[in-house]
């Protein structure tokens, strides 16, 4: 990680950080986590492809890791994220990118590439299509993970009867299984994996510590209100279309393809209504995490695709 480098931005009246690295003569890479990750989930991709010939920014969202904690975090819109990597992107006097989101990270590179579309080569996903709407849940059980997030003080409760740690590493097992977790009526979602449960195989301890390092500082406050608390909340706008060349990469061992009518969005062809020029890969033994759980696959299809989408 030595050649990875570290800086804050003054960004909208908050200081965020930003890992980058790379020379950039291909071009510039936003990469934009999810939850429960920060800039450290891209390490993999970063390396490979600052060897590659791109410049890598990637930033803690607000309220994330290292990056400050907005002074109102519920009164934090998707808006704001896209209004901030478009103000790093300033900042780094970056007139054009190739944006990849992970996990809730999807919303704010397709929401940049809606609001600022001059300003986008490609938009990369992973593990989470384009969404015009809310997510459809309502069919599944009252123990469903998100149901339970964003319920006022339910969260908060489960995860402050453990440490920081604990409770990314529960988070880390849970969302690398194939279930969605779904926890039953008098349990809570930590309840679902105990300290006996091993880690996945390619997460270590040193990668787990990197993350709960990063988590005493920003806790939960913000990251349970976006995504969790705002995702009945569109970004998206009326009859929105992203024009820009895209690629989704799922894990078919990803819990995400069992949300309701998710895999038949993505198979049948329906997200093609709103993101007309996608590409869909599917990984077979990947899961949530598919970018560090099989990271050589993962670079050389996303290297691929810049190299044929974008000015690379």
């Amino acid at each position: 990680m030595d050649k990875i480098e570290h800086s804050f931005l003054n960004v909208n009246g908050l200081s965020l950080h930003v890992a980058h690295t790379g020379n950039g003569e291909k071009g510039a890479v936003l990469f934009l986590h999810g939850f429960p990750e920060i800039w450290y989930s891209w390490r993999h991709q970063m390396l490979a492809f600052a060897a590659a010939g791109f410049k890598c920014i990637a930033p803690d969202s607000r309220g994330y890791g290292l990056s400050d904690q907005p002074p109102e975090p519920e009164s934090t819109a998707w808006d704001d994220l896209v209004a901030d990597l478009a103000a790093i992107l300033d900042l780094l006097s970056i007139p054009k990118v190739f944006v990849i989101g992970k996990d809730f990270g999807v919303m704010p590179a397709y929401g940049l590439a809606l609001r600022h579309p001059h300003r986008v080569l490609a938009v990369v996903t992973l593990g989470v299509p384009f969404i015009a709407g809310a997510l459809q849940t309502e069919t599944l059980p009252e123990g469903f993970y998100v149901h339970r997030w964003r319920e006022p003080d339910r969260a908060e409760a489960d995860f402050g009867r453990f440490d920081v740690r604990r409770v990314i590493r529960t988070i880390y097992i849970l969302f690398s299984r194939s279930e969605i977790p779904i926890a039953e009526p008098g349990q809570e979602i930590m309840d679902l994996a105990d300290s006996s449960t091993p880690l996945p195989p390619w997460f270590t301890e040193e990668d787990l510590n990197a993350y709960a390092a990063l988590y005493q500082k920003s806790q939960f406050r913000f990251p349970l209100h976006i995504p969790y608390r705002s995702l009945h909340k569109s970004a998206a706008g009326e009859n929105p279309l992203i024009e820009v060349p895209a690629l989704l990469i799922m894990g078919e061992k990803d819990y995400v393809l069992k949300f309701p009518g998710m895999e038949e969005y993505i198979r049948g062809g329906m997200v093609k209504q709103f993101v007309p020029k996608l590409e869909v890969v599917y990984v077979p033994e990947g899961c949530h995490f598919v970018q560090e759980q099989l990271p050589d696959r993962i670079n050389d299809l996303i290297l691929d695709f810049l190299g044929k989408s974008g000015q690379a």
